[in-house]
């Protein structure tokens, strides 16, 4: 009996992935929509702000090196009960911001990452 639902699962999740494949393959790729190529980036880099506690929703903000921008990143909330709340770039582009809360305590660890570069 249980083989039979693992099959049964097996199958499902395959016609699944052959609907997804058959959707994408048939949306083609804007022409209007400008693409980033290997030369738009370069001096690769990802900056680290360690766990540290915090106050809850406080934000914790990590910074790109001079002259380089972020071009995504994230963060991680640590601790019992510990809750991400916000992950997202800075408003000049420069750095990375994480904000988290922890249920049934004052504060949270907030680890930040920012993945850098310089972009022409």
């Amino acid at each position: 009996m249980r083989r039979n639902r693992l099959t049964t699962i097996a199958t499902a999740a395959l016609i699944g992935c052959a609907g997804l494949t058959t959707v994408a393959a048939a949306t083609p790729a804007s022409a209007s929509a400008p693409q980033p190529s290997a030369a738009d980036f370069s001096g690769y880099q990802i900056v680290k702000l360690p766990n540290a506690n915090v106050p809850n929703f406080t934000r914790r903000t990590v910074r790109c090196p001079s002259g380089k921008r972020a071009v995504g990143g994230g963060a991680e909330a640590q601790g019992n009960g510990a809750i991400l709340v916000g992950s997202f770039p800075t408003d000049d582009g420069t750095g990375w911001i994480g904000i988290g809360r922890q249920i049934g305590y004052n504060d949270v660890g907030i680890s930040v990452y920012a993945i850098c570069a310089t972009v022409s």
